[in-house]
Parts: structure tokens; sequence; C-alpha cells
């Protein structure tokens, strides 16, 4: 006969949910008790001691490593607050195991059109996917960064907070929006989410996740703090009659004890073309020698701000309503109150197109301010370290357009591919790319499709592999508009085929022929191929154009897993994100 339980219910029920180490605990705590030992901790505390531990993970999903920092900086606010978390990175997190996470802190940027970084796409296919998981056991808070220049300003982090919401999840602390200049808005956030995690982490759990690797570029060079480099050599690589002007660009890193892998990309930040900055100094009657502060405690005149600190390229739709309240132009006012309207002027007329067809002189301070910071424009790296040495190699797509009469081009391809001469100076930085690898195992076949200056990885990924004396296969699945004119880097593809370091080789050429042929058109012709080599465990890489070009290898990519996995739809989804999961599947896309 079983005696009867003496304790309250109450207790019974706390005691019940103890695990063995904290009962060890007690029964050793109320022993002492029972010998008259004086103790400093009552059994109501020794209870709140042993509440059920709330587990806290800080999840980072990045593009160009602003997320990381920002994730990196309330990992850190966290310790100083006595909660120990764990920081990971989507690109190391399994997405399936979201439902049986406590308390997640996501920091997310936004890529393309209003996407979610490429490490975070399983997650996002997850949670928004047929089967999305009930979260009602988290507990969350997002905090989104982005680009107001673009329409779907931080669509990544509005629809992550919005979904985990609708799955069942508590909202921690409202959504955190982030432009360009985040480092402020993102404090603010982080100083209001650090004590209501301390509050609910009374007993902060051992970490349960292994966290991500910090990358590091070697040196300490960063976008704040570039290294100075010197462009050595300039090589036009589309031939004359090409539409494209495509340059293959050395860049010397001699004595900066810069380092970098196959697959990362290098950070370039430009100066702006000399003919622009007068003609947008004209147009507000400026000589270029008045004083702005670029900040509280630097000042310089306005010739040399717009030259080196403004991004007067890129128009955003913080200029065009600023300057339209400047200006007082009624049509401009108009354009910028429609959001579709807008939109759409912002693609078709740079700043210096607003000027001249609403001209109104603005001071120098003013003039300064319409305008976002300059930003670094990120390349893919061409080249492998073990091939190249103390040089870094790019591919550059020069960038030309017309307006209003003149010609102009992009504020870092003009500015490389163009203005720069050989032996002129170049501040650059290594922005790590731990998502776009070459497997450890040398003996493992990949796939390589790439279109245009996508190739540019693949060509490093080459280099390394003949480097490494790697053995595993190498097929190059290659898009652009004609074989005589945009075959980029074409003798060193034919070199490597001879020496069968390049497996196998399909080319897909748009602008000739009867009709148009892409990438994904290739893949589809070679289904069967593609299928066999995903079942030798083959690697698949994909470079290039993120909303036309990457959307339509994915759609190809997938039709081979159902119809030659023999698989539904949902079933091929499920495959791909597991590659994706596994590392298997890798994407560089912009």
């Amino acid at each position: 006969m079983t005696p009867a339980n003496p304790l309250p219910a109450e207790l019974s029920a706390q005691l019940a949910a103890l695990s063995p180490t904290q009962l060890a605990w007690l029964s050793g705590y109320c022993w002492a008790q029972s010998q008259g030992v004086e103790g400093s901790l009552g059994v109501s505390a020794a209870l709140a001691v042993a509440a059920p531990e709330r587990r806290v993970l800080v999840l980072s999903a990045s593009q160009t490593g602003n997320a990381r920092g920002v994730a990196e900086s309330l990992h850190a606010k966290l310790k100083t607050a006595g909660v120990e978390a764990v920081l990971s990175s989507a690109s190391e997190f399994k997405s399936k195991t979201l439902p049986d996470e406590d308390i997640v802190l996501l920091v997310t940027s936004t890529q393309g059109e209003g996407e979610p970084p490429e490490e975070a796409l399983p997650l996002y296919k997850f949670v928004f996917g047929k089967k999305a998981p009930d979260l009602g056991k988290l507990t969350f808070a997002v905090l989104g960064l982005g680009d107001s220049s673009y329409p779907n300003f931080c669509q990544a982090g509005k629809d992550f907070d919005a979904k985990f919401a609708e799955l069942g999840a508590r909202r921690l602390n409202d959504l955190g929006i982030c432009d360009l200049e985040f480092q402020s808005a993102a404090d603010a956030w982080i100083e209001a989410v650090v004590p209501k995690v301390a509050e609910l982490a009374a007993q902060a759990a051992a970490p349960t996740a292994t966290p991500a690797a910090n990358q590091t570029a070697g040196a300490v060079y960063t976008k704040d703090k570039p290294y100075t480099a010197t462009l050595s050599v300039r090589q036009k690589i589309t031939s004359r009659s090409a539409e494209k002007d495509v340059e293959h660009i050395e860049i010397d890193l001699s004595g900066s004890g810069l380092h970098y892998q196959a697959g990362d990309a290098l950070g370039v930040l430009p100066l702006n073309d000399s003919a622009l900055v007068q003609e947008i100094l004209d147009l507000h009657q400026l000589s270029g020698k008045e004083k702005i502060r670029l900040s509280d405690d630097l000042e310089t005149d306005i010739r040399t701000a717009l030259t080196e600190s403004a991004d007067i390229t890129q128009n955003t739709p913080a200029l065009v309503q600023q300057y339209a309240e400047l200006s007082g132009s009624e049509a401009l006012k108009t354009t910028a109150a429609d959001k579709a309207r807008l939109d759409a002027y912002l693609a078709a007329t740079p700043p210096v197109g607003v000027f001249v067809a609403h001209p109104h002189p603005l001071d120098a301070q003013t003039l300064f301010q319409l305008f976002r910071p300059q930003t670094p424009r990120l390349y893919s790296i061409a080249s492998a370290q073990d091939e190249v040495g103390e040089e870094v190699h790019l591919t550059v797509g020069v960038v030309r357009f017309e307006h209003h009469g003149n010609s102009y081009t992009g504020a870092a391809s003009g500015y490389l591919g163009e203005r720069l001469e050989e032996g002129g100076e170049v501040r650059v930085f290594v922005e790590p790319n731990p998502n776009f690898r070459l497997p450890a195992d040398g003996n493992t076949p990949i796939i390589m499709i790439g279109a245009g200056t996508g190739i540019a990885p693949f060509r490093a990924f080459m280099q390394q592999r003949a480097a490494n004396g790697d053995n595993g296969k190498n097929w190059l699945i290659f898009g652009n508009q004609r074989l005589a004119n945009d075959f980029l880097y074409q003798l060193e593809w034919i070199d490597y085929r001879k020496e069968g370091i390049l497996t196998r080789a399909d080319l897909a050429w748009s602008r000739q022929g009867e009709r148009k042929v892409y990438v994904q058109h290739k893949i589809a012709e070679h289904a069967a191929e593609v299928w066999n080599w995903l079942q030798q465990g083959a690697h698949l890489y994909v470079c290039g154009d993120a909303t036309r070009m990457a959307r339509d290898v994915e759609t190809a990519l997938l039709d081979v897993i159902e119809t030659q996995g023999k698989l539904s739809r949902d079933d091929a989804e499920d495959y791909l994100n597991e590659m994706r999961e596994d590392k298997r599947y890798q994407r560089d896309v912009y």
C-alpha cells in the first residue's frame, strides 16, 4: 500500500518539476536543516533557484556582416547583464529546432526585393511553408536592418516578426527597424530588450547549441577602417563589340596582412566621379569650398564631402520627399506622396536628375544632408590567395546609363572599371562569406551555376581546388549574351578543361541563335546528370542576379529533384532546403 503524500499538493508539483541534480541539492539542504545546521537559503529560495531554466538564443541573419555585428553587440550586452545566451548565425541553426527554443532574439537584414539574407532562407521557408510549426512555447524579439532607398524596407524583419506571432510565439519587444545608419537605432532596441530578457532569465541556461565561429579577415581592416591598397591591373575581358563592359581588376595587398578565402567578398569604398560632383555643385550655385559638418567634431568642404562621404548616385525616398518640401515643387510632392509612382521615379531618376528637373539651389550643409552616407560596395572575389599571393582579383561589370542627355556610371563600378588609374589608391576590406565555401573534402563534386560577373567566385574555386590538388569533379554551368563577346576568362576555362580539372562545362548564350538560352535551360536539358551528381553528394553553388537568374535556377533545380527523384513538389522543396541546411546548396546572389 502506497503511503499518503504528507506534502501540500502545490509543493509536490514543484518538487516533481526538479531535475535529479536539484533534488539532490534540496535533499542535502533538508538533511542539514534536520541536524540543526544553519543555512542562508530557505526552502522557498531553494525552489526559486531551482525554477526551470530559461534558454536564450541570439540569432543573426546577415548578408554583409552588419546584422552579425549587431547580434554580437546584443550578445555582449546580455552577458554584461548576467544573461548567458548562445550566439549563432542562421547558417549554423537548424530551423526545425525552432519550436523547441525558449527565447529567440533575431537580428536580420533584408536583401533583394524584400527577401531574407541567404543564410536565413531555410528558416524563412520553414516558418512560411505548408508545414509551419507551432511556436506556442517561444518568446521572441526581432530587429530588422535595411535600406530605405528600396521599396520593401526591412521586409525580412517585418515578415519574421509577424509570422512568429502568427504561429503563437509571444513577442517580448516591438519590432526594431534600422536604416543604413543603423547604430543608434540598434543600440536603442538592445537597451530596451536586454532588461526584459534579464528579468525572464532569472537563471540562465547553459548553451545548448554551438556558437557560430567568428570569422576574421586576418588584419583589423574593416569598412570603418579600410586598407588603402593599389590598383595594379585593369583589363577589359569582354570584346569591343560586346554590349557589356566587364573589367578584370587586380588589387595589390602587399604588406596589409589581409587574408581571404575563396567565396569571400571584397568591400570597396569608392570616390565619386568628379564630373558628377561638379554638376551637382553647379546646379546649387556652390563653389565647392563652402564648409560643412560631417559630424559634431569633423568639418570639411562640400566638394570633398560629396566626393568621399556621400552616396550621390543612389536616389532615395527621403531625398525626394525632403527636396520636394525644400523646393516647393508640387509635381515632386505629388510623386513623393504616391508609393507606386515614387518607386518608379526612384528607379529611373538619379539625384542629379531630380535637381535638374526641379531647380532650387540649396546651401552646402542642407545639400549634403539630403544624401545617405557613402556605403562600401561588395564584390565577389575572383581569386584564391594560394594562387595569387598578396593580390585580390575582382570581376567588375561597369554600370552605365543616360539621363537628361548626360552619361553616368555606377559609383563603384565606374570608379574601379574606368576612372581609377593603374597605380591609384583604393580603400578596401575583406568581408568573409562563411556561407559560400568549397566542401571541406576535396573529393566532393561541385556544380557551379553562374551568369555574367557571377562567374567570379567560381574562378576562385577552381584556383583553390587546383592549388589544393583536390580530386573532386567540377561542373560549370555559365551563361552570358554571346560566346564571341562575353565568355569571361575563356582561355583559363579552356586550360582547366584540358588539364582535367574542369570535368564538364555547359554554356548558355542568350543573344545568339533563334531562341534565348539561359543557365536554367541547361539545368533542365541535363536533368538526369544533375540528379546523378546530387546523388553522389555534389555541392551546388549559384552566383549572380537574385531577382531573375537565381529564382529561375531554383525553379529548375526543384523541377529536376521532383521529376528525377520522383518526389512531390513539397518533398522536392524539403530536399533542397535540407541541402541548404547541410551547406550543399549555397548562393551568392545580389
